[in-house]
């Protein structure tokens, strides 16, 4: 660098430069997301987060539609062929705003359509896909037991043979999206090994009462699902996977998307407690000419850019066809974990606000102890990546 070079200015929303590392292409996905978050959803989410309930929920998943965000990593079938590291940018963003949010887009892409795009038969991705890109139709994915959760090869959902006809019986708890589905991908035991089903949720014996008095995710439908025998054509099966292998691959797309979003909750939970401690008042000055301040603010900003980074890390190898499955329950342990920390410590600087509903830390400090759960819980990750680093299996 010759003496005359000027360096760039340091920029507080990105320390190391990283929007550097994004094309043009990358941006506008991240800009368009931003945006519609901004208009759509900040201005109302703490009173849906106090009420429990993500009202008009049909006509968000259609404005989400329009703007690509459903299904957007996958080709085909009015889906936006996005890039991994598009998706991811698109996850965080849509986290920041709450993860309720994120949860419903990655549910019905990473979950939903993602199981039918991928082992679902042609008829199956022509009949659902193009209408669940557009919104038009929300999707649910049924995997979690009321007993199984962690071990889902226990399930005790069957689905039997009667005739030509499958019997589908047996509940699926914590189920996002699912009072307001229109089609439920629902793992079963048949005599083969787990399979996984196309269900329309209309169909006689399909029920799916929500979960109420939950104190985290609260502006996200959740739900119980309850098959009683469910009677489905022969077709409904997904035809190209039988056992876990289905599922697994299902939550690993759906881990990939954590690992941005997490970090979306910790940037605003990181912004909020900026800006309070530029104007926030004690002894006479900003709090954050205090040393301690400071310190907290530095550590927050130093794990939330490095999460970052290592979202975009796992983001350019997913893309090219290198991100393995150990390397996703090493973004999920990491990111999670450390996006709880943050929102934690923008708390303290916040003090008594830190609690109200006028900022956004404490909502999104709630919503990621579910996301710490979901798509494999802490231990099972540090399991995966036990196994992977020693040889050994723990898991029994």
């Amino acid at each position: 660098m010759s003496a005359s070079s000027k360096l760039p200015p340091f920029d507080p929303a990105d320390p190391l430069g990283i929007d550097d590392l994004l094309e043009p292409e990358d941006l506008a996905v991240r800009d368009t997301v931003r945006a519609w978050a901004a208009d759509r959803v900040l201005p109302h989410i703490a009173e849906w987060y106090e009420k429990g309930e993500l009202p008009g929920i049909r006509e968000l998943a259609r404005e989400l539609g329009s703007i690509g965000a459903l299904g957007m990593s996958l080709e085909g079938y009015g889906c936006a062929g996005a890039s991994a590291v598009q998706y991811g940018l698109a996850c965080l963003e849509l986290e920041a705003a709450d993860s309720g949010i994120r949860s419903l887009v990655s549910v019905q892409g990473s979950l939903a359509m993602y199981a039918i795009h991928r082992f679902g038969s042609e008829e199956q991705k022509q009949t659902w896909l193009p209408r669940m890109a557009a919104g038009e139709v929300i999707g649910c994915f049924g995997l979690t037991e009321p007993d199984h959760g962690s071990d889902p090869a226990s399930m005790r959902t069957s689905a039997k043979r009667d005739g030509s006809d499958w019997v589908l019986n047996g509940r699926k708890m914590w189920i996002t999206n699912g009072s307001v589905a229109g089609v439920a991908v629902v793992w079963a035991q048949t005599e083969d090994g787990i399979r996984g089903f196309v269900v329309p949720t209309d169909s006689p014996g399909f029920s799916a009462p929500e979960i109420k008095h939950k104190w985290s995710l609260r502006a996200s439908v959740t739900s119980e699902l309850v098959l009683d025998d469910v009677r489905l054509p022969a077709d409904a099966v997904l035809p190209e996977v039988r056992g876990l292998r289905g599922p697994l691959s299902c939550l690993s797309h759906a881990r990939y998307g954590i690992v941005w979003g997490s970090m979306g909750a910790a940037r605003a939970s990181f912004e909020a407690a900026l800006d309070y401690a530029r104007s926030r008042e004690q002894f006479g000055r900003a709090i954050g000419g205090f040393q301690l301040t400071q310190a907290k603010l530095a550590d927050m900003a130093v794990e939330l850019h490095k999460g970052i980074l290592l979202a975009h890390h796992l983001g350019r190898r997913m893309d090219a066809g290198r991100l393995r499955p150990e390397q996703v329950s090493f973004g999920k342990l990491n990111n999670v974990r450390e996006a709880i920390e943050i929102c934690r410590t923008a708390r303290t600087i916040l003090g008594a606000n830190g609690i109200s509903l006028e900022y956004p830390v404490m909502r999104h400090a709630t919503n990621l102890e579910s996301v710490l759960t979901y798509e494999g819980t802490v231990e099972m990750h540090q399991l995966v990546l036990g196994k992977a680093l020693t040889g050994l299996d723990a898991f029994r």
